[in-house]
């Protein structure tokens, strides 16, 4: 089973002609009200993809949190152990371009007393595939990893966004999925080259996929490196495109298929929710990602 054990947001999604510079208002013609968060974003496309999930998380006792949770419960995700705490929900705000290009801001409210805690030990083991981002509490995210390591479970790391996490929490991770700026930033702080190759054999030979977006993704691992082209698609919106890869790619990895088969599965879901607006409800279903795989 997949566990997610990260961010839960109510997005505000705006819609303009260009993502504003520094002191300057631009109106748009609407304004869409999604639920988010990179945590839960991917624990839809998992679910969506086939996935048992459950969710690890926090959300306010707020107006907020029954539409931040309202497509986790929709695609039959756990939320047994997502709490609610006093502080606000999770609220992010996205300017979206003609080109499907992005621009987000994020207030992470409840996000932020997440706890490794929440998810107890038997949920972790070498049935399980643990995914993490970097929008809750990075102690809390390296204390889940080592518990998972020791568990026997596969760990799944979305390095997003760029955040610093102990080095031996890191080298615990099975795959580490970063975009050009986080894989940037990190191959900075571990002062190595920002390849994924580099990055890979700076961090002891766990896989790394390295997405580039409209230039796909570049893969290493112990068994060699390589690269994933994209699908080539007019993008409508990419908010969630890469929250769907992880999901997806964490799934297909979870069903036993090779790193290779399941960046490719990935590659096709993601290319397909660019192709859409929005966050969570652009994520494709199981079924929308067979067809258009199948072409």
């Amino acid at each position: 089973m997949i566990v997610v054990f990260g961010s839960i947001n109510l997005d505000l999604i705006f819609s303009l002609p260009h993502i504003p510079r520094s002191g300057e208002t631009v109106l748009g013609p609407s304004t869409r009200i999604e639920p988010g968060g990179k945590g839960a974003n991917q624990a839809v496309a998992a679910a969506r993809d086939g996935a048992r999930v459950a969710m690890v998380g926090s959300v306010g006792r707020d107006a907020l949190a029954d539409g931040a949770l309202v497509l986790l419960r929709g695609a039959g995700v756990d939320l047994t152990r997502v709490q609610a705490v006093g502080a606000n929900t999770g609220c992010a705000a996205i300017s979206v371009d003609p080109s499907g290009e992005n621009a987000i801001a994020v207030g992470s409210g409840a996000n932020l007393s997440t706890h490794a805690d929440q998810a107890e030990d038997a949920l972790l083991g070498p049935d399980t595939t643990l995914v993490l981002q970097m929008e809750v509490p990075a102690e809390a995210s390296a204390a889940l990893i080592r518990r998972a390591r020791v568990a026997g479970s596969r760990v799944v790391l979305n390095l997003a966004p760029a955040s610093a996490l102990p080095e031996d929490a890191l080298r615990a991770v099975d795959v580490l999925v970063v975009n050009e700026t986080e894989g940037g930033w990190l191959a900075a702080d571990l002062r190595c080259g920002a390849s994924a190759v580099e990055l890979s054999d700076r961090l002891g030979g766990l896989s790394v996929v390295l997405t580039r977006g409209s230039e796909g993704a570049d893969i290493a691992s112990r068994d060699g490196a390589w690269h994933e082209p994209a699908v080539a698609i007019q993008p409508v919106d990419t908010t969630a495109a890469g929250d769907c890869f992880v999901g997806v790619l964490a799934h297909r990895l979870d069903l036993g298929a090779s790193l290779q088969a399941a960046v490719r599965r990935a590659t096709a879901a993601a290319a397909l929710c660019c192709m859409r607006p929005g966050s969570q409800g652009s994520i494709p279903t199981v079924a929308e990602t067979d067809a258009f795989v199948a072409g």
